[in-house]
């Protein structure tokens, strides 16, 4: 199931992270500190979900 995983957080937490980054840029956080945590937090939150979705699938 750890390959699963991995693969899937290659996707989803990329995802996530994308998704952080225009919600910063969206609110007016133009700066670098914001933006690297809105990425990180996104890529961290894929690991859960690549879990909760690798499960389901194995």
């Amino acid at each position: 199931m750890l390959p699963l995983l991995l693969i899937l957080h290659i996707f989803i937490g990329s995802t996530l992270a994308g998704i952080g980054v225009i919600f910063a840029l969206s609110m007016g956080y133009d700066t670098l500190v914001p933006i690297l945590v809105t990425a990180s937090v996104g890529f961290v939150a894929g690991f859960p979900v690549s879990y909760a979705i690798a499960r389901k699938l194995a």
